[in-house]
């Protein structure tokens, strides 16, 4: 019976698992920096007073979708990989309880699940981090800017990272995904309120 450690390290070696974790990390990082974009220029006008509060309200939308990118993922790739093991417990005639097969697709239920719910945190929590500063470094307003700057550049570097996996022109593709959170913080410029 091999190692957790090593059957995470072969599991983290095989591009199938790893094309699916950098899917689940890509598109709940995209959805928690927009959230996180959201919940600055939102917070800003509204007149929060301080830094904390916002930091506070972050955390929040980072646990609420931290969470649910963990546990959504956890119950997909779970009904996934009992189809897929059932399909060949048929096709072999066997059991594979306590198997290999069975431990591999264990594992990486816990790399997608894991990746899944590392996106979101990324892209609440750095944007945040102006607030960390704010009456002492910087403005309500300018950690707004700083923040949502932060978050225009976590979604670029997204992109960029994406294209580097399918060949395409890096600059492109983050300029693509920087623009939704520009496209977000605009949009929130213009809510009533």
């Amino acid at each position: 019976m091999p190692s957790t450690r090593r059957l995470l390290r072969e599991l983290l070696g095989r591009e199938d698992v790893l094309s699916i974790a950098r899917r689940y990390f890509v598109s709940n990082g995209f959805d928690g920096t927009l959230t996180s974009i959201g919940v600055i220029v939102g917070a800003v006008l509204s007149g929060i007073p301080d830094g904390l509060t916002v930091i506070k309200i972050g955390l929040g939308a980072a646990v609420g979708l931290g969470t649910s990118a963990i546990w959504s993922v956890w119950e997909i790739e779970r009904a996934e990989t009992t189809a897929k093991i059932k399909r060949i417990e048929r096709a072999m005639l066997t059991d594979l309880d306590d198997t290999r097969v069975q431990r591999e697709q264990r594992g990486a239920r816990v790399v997608h699940a894991a990746a899944s719910g590392l996106g979101p945190l990324i892209g609440i929590l750095i944007p945040l981090v102006p607030f960390t500063v704010e009456g002492t470094m910087l403005s309500m307003a300018e950690a707004g800017v700083v923040g949502v700057a932060l978050g225009i550049g976590i979604l670029g570097v997204f992109g960029a990272y994406m294209s580097s996996i399918s060949g395409q022109r890096w600059y492109v593709s983050a300029i693509r995904m920087a623009l939704a959170g520009l496209v977000v913080a605009v949009i929130n410029l213009f809510l009533p309120g």
